[in-house]
């Protein structure tokens, strides 16, 4: 990183943030949201105390564009989220800063999981009706999106250096705490600037977000999604690389000191860098988790993954696949779903081109089940004469019902 980069701060970004809001009526739009909900936050944002995640900022930019016309925006937002990069990257990577991020996308991962309950009750019928709706909506869409904000953090982070393939084979150990004070066991609900948008208490928006649908279910913690009925039963058939097996064998080693250390926030920081390592390097970091007793953590590892950009996460069920590990892949599959329609048909089609054709069919048979026949149009725009045909048989597998619905959807929008 450049010593410009190292030297940006939050003043920095605070000041893009004022001469933004100064072109903004405070009564409307998002804005008038952000202010009327949670003022003392966007205040501390203002001021320069904290960092608001950047989909406060799209939606303060949305604001901006019916103000001063969609180019003057666009320009704006891209000068300002280079300023936000590098701001968050400063902040990253002052002491303790990895363990921030990990103790608040913990935070976001609770509250994206809330917010799909919410969401699946006013789609059910709950009480609240369409504003209700409209507002789980944009709550789920926030929490998802912070989520992939801190990730991609964390991932930033755990590229430089590559901890795992340090020569001593052991992770280095991230800052300790300072303020002799020990972690808390309660986590509290998450307030604030940082976090405006979210549990909206009845209205006061100037709009009504359409926003993507739930995911069928929500991860919960490091016990969802199980591990395989046979811990590391399933192995890779070729030797495994030496590089590849000091690098799982050195995560192993620092996830299993962390967890008897009770210091589960940098246990979950290794398992988000694992996440972004080479896919495959993945099917032998499951036998080594497994081995050591570590299942549920091979759990939140594909969590992790899951949340990966499309290109990652079909390389990763590449790998996954390749290594006979079906029921991994399957999971990761499903988890795939709760991101856009578009980044989901992204990773349909690189399972596609990569020969993957029962995976990419078994994503979108996924995505059938757990979103509506409207945002399945969505995938199928991305490329009708490849993802059409592969997502009408998606849909007639799963049901009949699903595959008229799906056609009707795509008929309507022309690509039936």
């Amino acid at each position: 990183m450049t010593v410009h980069q190292e030297a940006v701060s939050v003043q920095d970004f605070a000041c893009h943030l004022r001469e933004l809001v100064a072109l903004l009526d405070p009564g409307r739009g998002w804005y008038g949201v952000f202010r009327r909900r949670d003022p003392a936050g966007m205040d501390a944002c203002l001021d320069g105390a904290e960092l608001p995640p950047w989909d406060v900022m799209e939606a303060l930019f949305a604001d901006l564009a019916e103000v001063r016309g969609t180019a003057y925006a666009e320009e704006a937002s891209g000068r300002a989220a280079q300023v936000h990069a590098d701001c968050a990257l400063s902040l990253d990577r002052r002491p303790g800063g990895r363990a921030r991020l990990v103790e608040r996308l913990g935070l976001m991962l609770r509250e994206q999981e809330y917010a799909a309950e919410r969401l699946r009750a006013a789609r059910e019928g709950g009480d609240g009706g369409d504003a209700a709706l409209a507002w789980a909506r944009d709550d789920h869409a926030r929490a998802s999106a912070r989520c992939v904000e801190l990730r991609r953090r964390l991932s930033v982070l755990s590229r430089t250096p590559d901890r795992f393939g340090a020569a001593a084979g052991i992770p280095e150990r991230p800052p300790a705490p300072a303020s002799g004070a020990t972690p808390p066991t309660r986590k509290r609900k998450p307030t604030g600037a940082r976090f405006a948008g979210l549990e909206a208490e009845g209205g006061g928006a100037d709009k009504a977000p359409v926003l993507p649908a739930a995911p069928a279910a929500s991860p919960r913690g490091a016990r969802f999604g199980g591990a395989p009925a046979t811990p590391g039963a399933e192995r890779p058939t070729a030797p495994p690389d030496p590089a590849a097996l000091r690098s799982a064998q050195a995560a192993v080693g620092a996830l299993l000191r962390l967890r008897a250390e009770g210091r589960s926030g940098e246990a979950h920081a290794v398992l988000c860098e694992a996440a972004a390592l080479p896919a495959h390097r993945l099917p032998l970091l499951a036998v080594e988790l497994h081995r050591a007793g570590l299942g549920a953590d091979w759990a939140t590892l594909l969590w992790e993954v899951a949340s990966l950009p499309p290109d990652g996460l079909a390389a990763a069920v590449d790998a996954l696949a390749a290594a006979g590990r079906a029921e991994d892949c399957g999971r990761l599959l499903r988890q795939g779903v709760a991101r856009p329609a578009a980044e989901v048909a992204e990773a349909a089609t690189a399972l596609d081109r990569a020969g993957r054709g029962p995976l990419a069919r078994t994503l979108l048979g996924a995505f059938v089940r757990a979103r509506s026949p409207q945002e399945a149009v969505g995938i199928a725009s991305v490329d009708p004469p490849r993802l059409v045909p592969q997502l009408l048989a998606a849909a007639r597998a799963v049901s009949e019902a699903q595959e008229r619905g799906v056609e009707h959807a795509l008929r309507v929008a022309g690509l039936g």
